[in-house]
């Protein structure tokens, strides 16, 4: 097994395992009301990330979730959107916990490396159009704040949509294109944007 898909799957394992103890604690705590739910962002679907994501209640209008997204892929001419990434975050519902409106507020970290990306634009400060001719590989952290609603499809399917905004601090090291590997140099960048986007489908227990 190539030494870099073989990390990959650790740190796949160790996410699952996060992510399985949270569902569990979630159930504990809130087995007398069932308000637990298990979900899937379907834009993080469609751009082959596999994700995973649980939420539990902690008070009347407050609950827990966590997200997890993971893309081990190299795709035709050696294009890499490899990451991934955990985002803890706290929600407020406004009328009923796990329906409606919500305010959250996220934290979110990770590990990419991407390259050979064409037809980016460049965004409020940040170069992603350096991703056609250059490889990046680093770190983030950061923090952001969202707000999102949930429709009530049926007794335990919702769907939900979210948007966030927020920073994230990142050291990277970049190199000259993705097949031939010369390295150019390390640096790290303060990036200020969209920090969250999704759109859940949601089973609620």
């Amino acid at each position: 097994m190539d030494l870099n898909v073989e990390l990959y799957v650790q740190k796949m394992k160790k996410l699952l395992l996060i992510l399985s103890l949270c569902v569990t604690f979630g159930f504990a705590e809130t087995a007398q009301a069932q308000k637990w739910a298990v979900k899937t962002n379907l834009l993080y679907d469609a751009t082959t990330s596999m994700n995973l994501g649980v939420e539990f209640a902690l008070a009347e209008k407050w609950t827990f979730d966590l997200s997890g997204n993971w893309n081990p892929w190299t795709f035709s001419d050696n294009m890499k959107w490899k990451h991934w990434l955990v985002q803890p975050e706290v929600r407020y519902w406004t009328c009923k916990r796990l329906g409606g409106h919500f305010l959250a507020g996220h934290l979110w970290g990770g590990q990419y490396n991407a390259g050979n990306i064409d037809g980016l634009p460049d965004f409020l400060g940040t170069n992603f159009s350096n991703l056609a001719d250059r490889r990046y590989e680093g770190w983030f952290v950061g923090a952001g704040v969202g707000y999102g609603y949930a429709w009530m499809l049926g007794k335990h399917w919702n769907l939900e949509a979210e948007i966030g905004v927020g920073y994230a601090y990142t050291r990277y090291d970049v190199f000259r294109c993705p097949r031939c590997g010369s390295k150019l140099g390390s640096g790290d960048h303060h990036y200020f944007g969209p920090t969250k986007a999704s759109i859940n489908l949601v089973f609620v227990f």
